[in-house]
């Protein structure tokens, strides 16, 4: 049985994947097409008597091959609707330990209608989250409690407590902290949930806290749930270490908690990194949609530390456009910024964006609380149109970041 038909054209019903394929020595790529979409479908390695002419047609279609890239057209009728695991054990299961293939990289997935409409998407979404906390037109901005590991409960809510007063909207745990002999879970979030509100009381503004509720996933809704309890609003989650059916389960959970789920994307390079081999930053990021996450990290368009595999534009899109209903992702950028890069960093990704600092906030020459309010100030400049070096002549605290860091 052949799947390749370049005369198909796929329909409103088919779920549409596009491979970047290099074939085995010996092998055309046409053939190695074949053989990821049988393997991906209805197929195996030999004929089979068990092969009825109804399953015949619910095999995969190779429909489109240019250069190296290969589009497969999939009925919608091989998959649980609603089921990210099934759905990826099918598209991306198997086919990249076939012998066929020496390189195998899943770019893009386009989903279809039903199959959008099964999930419950985004609890809140970029409108929810800037309601909730009332900035409506410039970039939220947020930090990482640093060193990412190693502080106690109080040290913690310490280091948050600066950061908000200093003007941040967001304090987030690191995503390898939970609940480590140093630094327990529940007298944390108790902690530094306390030092927020006394930060919205003295500043006037709402403030905001992600602990990280990564674990087990009976564990890691309890811990969601205590949260909630304590007066939290959001709760952060390791998204591909945690694996997409506790993501699930968590988002279920969530339409009684009602928490923002912040996605982290640790781990993703291990799919990405590798731009002929993989799963592309694109595909996670629609699935973090589908799945629930109200906000994703996606890089910084290369203005910060981190490689940036995938187009970030491509990446907002998937998370912001319009989506059979699903509401919108707010698209998060950290890793390696400071004051000195927000003007470039809203250039390249819009006000839309949940900008976080680590070290460009805690580095400052004179603490966390410098730190934040220089990227207040830089935020808020940017939005004016103020060029940096000019607001920073009545701002001592830009000045010092822009000198350490821009200098």
């Amino acid at each position: 049985m052949s799947y390749v038909q370049l005369d198909y054209s796929p329909g409103k019903e088919d779920l549409v994947c596009e491979f970047h394929v290099e074939p085995r020595k010996g092998l055309s790529l046409k053939e190695a097409a074949n053989h990821i979409a049988a393997e991906s479908s209805t197929g195996t390695w030999t004929e089979v008597s068990t092969m009825r002419e109804r399953i015949r047609k619910l095999g995969a279609k190779v429909f489109e091959i240019k250069g190296e890239n290969v589009r497969i057209a999939y009925p919608e009728e091989l998959f649980e609707c609603g089921n990210i695991p099934q759905i990826m054990s099918s598209i991306a299961g198997n086919i990249f330990g076939m012998k066929a293939v020496k390189k195998l990289r899943l770019n893009d997935v386009i989903f279809t209608s039903n199959m959008v409409k099964s999930f419950s998407g985004p609890a809140f979404g970029i409108r929810g989250v800037r309601k909730l906390i009332g900035v409506k037109d410039r970039p939220l901005v947020g930090t990482i409690v640093k060193p990412k590991i190693g502080l106690n409960e109080k040290e913690h809510a310490g280091v948050a407590y600066e950061a908000w007063t200093g003007g941040l909207d967001i304090v987030k745990d690191d995503e390898n902290l939970s609940s480590q002999a140093f630094n327990k879970f529940e007298k944390r979030v108790s902690e530094t949930l306390k030092l927020r509100d006394r930060a919205e009381r003295e500043t006037g503004e709402r403030k905001m806290y992600m602990p990280n509720v990564t674990a087990e996933t009976t564990e890691m809704i309890e811990r969601a749930g205590f949260v909630k309890e304590q007066g939290g609003e959001y709760a952060m989650v390791d998204m591909l270490t945690t694996g997409w059916s506790g993501l699930q389960s968590l988002r279920e959970e969530n339409n009684d908690l009602k928490l923002v789920l912040h996605a982290h994307r640790a781990g993703h390079a291990a799919f990405t990194r590798d731009t002929g081999h993989g799963i592309s930053m694109l595909v996670l990021a629609r699935l973090s949609r589908l799945a629930g996450m109200d906000q994703l990290h996606i890089g910084t368009a290369e203005v910060g530390k981190m490689v940036q595999e995938d187009d970030a534009m491509k990446l907002e899109d998937a998370l912001k456009c319009d989506w059979h209903g699903l509401k919108k992702t707010f698209p998060v950028a950290s890793g390696g910024l400071h004051p000195g890069m927000v003007p470039e960093l809203v250039k390249k990704m819009g006000l839309d964006i949940i900008a976080q600092f680590g070290g460009g906030c805690h580095g400052h020459p004179k603490g966390t609380k410098a730190g934040a309010m220089a990227i207040r100030q830089a935020a808020e400049a940017v939005v004016r149109g103020i060029d940096l070096n000019e607001h920073a002549k009545n701002n001592d605290e830009l000045r010092l970041a822009l000198k350490k860091w821009s200098g």
